[in-house]
């Protein structure tokens, strides 16, 4: 087979987006599909669904203290830990819901500045070789002297700066329900919130593990006492495509080395 010229040979690069090409046409025909099915209306809201049945869902396995043995009084009506007379009115059980208040409030300012001089310089040459040093010039071209043989100068300098100011905000409440109880009475709740506006929908997502104590009197427990928690907040419509670069424009960011 005979072999291209080197202007017609294809860069890795380019084979390279090649390959995913047809993925990422796979994408876009998705996205072009829903985008013409929502033509001139509003884009279409999910349906509620258990999020125990969700694709890549797993139950979330924790390190639990052995059981205690629970002690129940003779003759008193009250139990305990509980919050009314009649029943604790506090999420407990799967299926329970539970309001999540959720107040971000984040700001981060970083400056950075890095400087490198670097200045060398090397003379090299033979000056006394067994006596051979004056032959050195016949075999030598252009018959350099050989005192000084190598010359090198290097000047080397580096400057560099970067600034950091982000801030961000985000205060918001969010009913979520318990998908598990853990061994340790801890408990995993899953929330999701969408509303509409215009042509937009904002999203809301969270899930996590709170305690048991950590819920007040009026079934509310707040962000920052929830462990591992995963908060998304996020949107899709007519304003967020146009904010976002087409799947062309991304792939050749991906790709290009300039």
């Amino acid at each position: 087979m005979p072999r291209l010229p080197r202007a017609s040979r294809i860069p890795s690069f380019a084979l390279a987006a090649l390959a995913l090409a047809p993925v990422a046409l796979a994408g876009c025909t998705t996205n072009v599909g829903t985008r013409l099915s929502e033509l001139g209306e509003e884009p279409a809201m999910t349906k509620i669904t258990d999020p125990t049945k969700a694709p890549g869902y797993e139950p979330v396995t924790m390190p639990s203290p052995n059981a205690e043995q629970t002690v129940h009084q003779a003759g008193s009506l009250w139990a305990r830990g509980a919050r009314a007379f009649f029943k604790d009115q506090r999420a407990k059980q799967v299926g329970d819901i539970v309001t999540v208040t959720i107040s971000i409030n984040d700001s981060a300012k970083l400056n950075n500045e890095t400087q490198d001089n670097r200045n060398d310089t090397n003379n090299s040459g033979i000056t006394n070789l067994f006596g051979l040093e004056s032959k050195l010039q016949k075999i030598l071209p252009g018959h350099p002297a050989t005192s000084s043989l190598i010359n090198t100068n290097t000047t080397m300098a580096t400057d560099g700066k970067a600034q950091i100011n982000r801030q961000e905000q985000v205060t918001t409440t969010l009913a979520a329900i318990v998908t598990q109880v853990l061994p340790s009475g801890n408990m995993v709740i899953v929330g999701k919130q969408e509303v509409r506006v215009n042509f937009d929908v904002r999203e809301l997502q969270m899930t996590g593990i709170i305690r048991p104590t950590d819920i007040d009197q009026l079934n509310t427990v707040s962000y920052d006492k929830i462990a591992e928690a995963r908060i998304s907040y996020g949107g899709r419509g007519r304003q967020s495509d146009i904010q976002q670069p087409h799947y062309g424009t991304q792939l050749l960011d991906i790709f290009n080395p300039f």
